[in-house]
């Protein structure tokens, strides 16, 4: 899927990353930075309606923490996250030698996300019990945040009056930091990243605190 993507938007809609270069192995590997983002998000969201009705022995026969299923799916999409970074660092590689010292700072980035991403699993996962039909939603949903994303263009694509818009989604900041650490070679602004930090927290609160006060009505609805 990442030669489609690379030939349908660098060949076919002529995209350019913000150097303007011409660079195939350029716009695949920025890309590519974009889409590990994304999987990983998409991943554990996708799967996390139906995280408690698919293991129902475990609300109505054991006594059982179920907070730790969303994080078990996330281990599981950071674990194929990993394979596809070091596919992508093999590349980078290959093609431009050693990667910049930057690469340091890709926990930094990746963490707050992984905060986010448990808020958002734990309300869907307890949403999923209750509306069943939550799970088509978010796969439309995520869909339609891949191409509101600066996943296959960059930001500076769109003009001025519409960017904003661009940056309310929260898959914009990871997914330009990330490109940051790991392409350009450029530190993570950390004003921006505390700010990131401080509001997926109080989401992962947010959504943890929604799931114990619903876990009671599990074993009513299932």
């Amino acid at each position: 899927m990442l030669a489609v993507y690379t030939f349908v938007f660098s060949v076919i809609f002529k995209a350019r990353w913000n150097t303007g270069s011409d660079s195939k192995t350029e716009f695949a590997l920025v890309l590519f930075a974009g889409l590990i983002v994304f999987n990983l998000f998409a991943e554990c969201i996708n799967r996390a309606p139906g995280l408690i009705l698919s293991n129902v022995n475990y609300v109505k026969k054991v006594v059982f923490p179920l907070e730790i299923l969303p994080f078990v799916a996330l281990l599981s999409a950071l674990y194929h996250a990993l394979i596809s970074l070091v596919v992508w660092l093999v590349a980078y590689l290959a093609t431009f030698g050693v990667p910049h010292v930057t690469l340091l700072f890709l926990p930094l980035v990746i963490l707050p996300f992984c905060l986010f991403i448990m808020g958002l699993s734990w309300a869907l996962a307890s949403l999923g019990v209750f509306l069943r039909d939550v799970s088509q939603f978010i796969g439309v949903l995520t869909t339609v945040l891949m191409f509101l994303s600066p996943i296959f263009y960059p930001a500076t694509a769109l003009p001025e009056n519409y960017r904003h818009w661009l940056y309310l989604n929260p898959l914009t900041p990871v997914v330009e930091m990330v490109r940051d650490v790991l392409y350009w070679g450029k530190i993570p602004e950390f004003a921006i990243l505390g700010l990131y930090w401080l509001a997926t927290g109080f989401i992962a609160w947010l959504g943890f605190a929604w799931f114990q006060k619903t876990r009671k009505g599990f074993a009513d609805v299932l």
